[in-house]
């Protein structure tokens, strides 16, 4: 019965860990990964840089991203933090 009560405060703080910060950054990282992989063509993006833009063509792992001034740049697409809903 004694191992029970220095192994149990334990087990409640990694429960706690648990549904506290491992569970929500899974969840969080589950959205990201999904909002990434349905990107489209036209659709307006913030990079993690700050940078804004539409996205002019999608390719494997890369997104084309046109500019207000008219440059294309070339991201990763791991680069894409949100997708503007205008």
């Amino acid at each position: 019965m004694e191992g029970l009560g220095t192994i149990l405060p334990l087990i409640l703080m990694f429960v706690l860990f648990y549904f506290l910060l491992i569970r929500p950054q899974q969840k969080r990282q589950k959205a990201v990964t999904k909002m990434q992989s349905e990107l489209a063509k036209g659709d307006r993006i913030v990079t993690i840089g700050g940078l804004h833009g539409t996205i002019d063509a999608i390719e494997e792992g890369k997104v084309v991203i046109l500019c207000g001034d008219g440059s294309r740049l070339t991201y990763d697409r791991n680069a894409i933090r949100e997708v503007v809903n205008v």
